[in-house]
């Protein structure tokens, strides 16, 4: 899987890629992480300033990224990545699209080769954008708008980080045992580990006495068909 990043921020990601799980599945070469930027496709004046954004028609706060710039990198991608037996979604995140979902990615993480990223910023990216980029799909091409929450953010470098998180723990090997997927087993909100008893003092400054903070009894019973059905009903 190759993940194509069209940001005007590419630093932003260097911490989170290059460490933990996703730093070793790049190192494993499972998984391919590349960046463009929509100003190295603007072509600069005299003074080297390079304009991804503007006013918006019909006034309003803030500026909005430009289209030309946008569709002239994905289109460099495309070049880049069209041929045999390649399949590409191209995703633009937007706070009121479809609701980024476990399911979504492990269908795509099994349906598609290449996933290019939109990362907009400012008060957003012109519409046009994704007019043209649904024109454009065909059975090898696929666009789509998609959301990791209801809420804004300042740009769609979190929910790019987001989504390949969570699609490359889809794909085998990254997350080493398969059982490792959170997603395959009954798992809790409420979890313990050792030591099996924890003694605490909840306010040392008042003076308090100490607390012993227990494991459930259950998880230590080693009955598996309990443990199961305890962990269901934290779920």
């Amino acid at each position: 899987m190759t993940f194509h990043i069209i940001t005007i921020f590419p630093d932003i990601f260097d911490s989170y890629l290059n460490e933990s799980i996703i730093g070793r599945a790049i190192k494993n070469k499972l998984i391919s992480i590349k960046f463009y930027n929509p100003r190295d496709f603007i072509k600069a004046p005299k003074n080297n300033y390079k304009p991804v954004d503007d006013k918006p028609y019909g006034g309003g706060p803030g500026m909005v990224m430009r289209a030309e710039p946008l569709l002239k990198t994905v289109a460099k991608v495309l070049n880049t990545v069209k041929g045999r037996n390649k399949k590409i979604l191209i995703i633009n995140f937007i706070p009121s699209a479809e609701k980024f979902t476990t399911t979504f990615a492990k269908t795509i993480s099994k349906k598609y080769t290449d996933i290019i990223l939109i990362c907009g910023r400012y008060e957003g990216i012109d519409a046009r954008v994704d007019k043209i980029l649904r024109q454009a799909q065909d059975r090898f091409l696929k666009f789509q708008q998609l959301s990791v929450g209801d809420y804004v953010l300042t740009g769609g470098e979190v929910p790019a980080m987001i989504l390949i998180d969570c699609v490359s723990r889809q794909i085998p090997g990254v997350l080493g045992k398969y059982e490792s997927l959170e997603e395959e087993r009954v798992s809790s909100s409420e979890v313990y580990t050792r030591p099996e008893v924890l003694e605490y003092p909840f306010n040392s400054v008042q003076g308090k006495k100490s607390k012993k903070y227990k494991v459930p009894k259950v998880l230590l019973s080693g009955n598996h068909k309990k443990i199961e059905d305890w962990k269901k009903k934290k779920l």
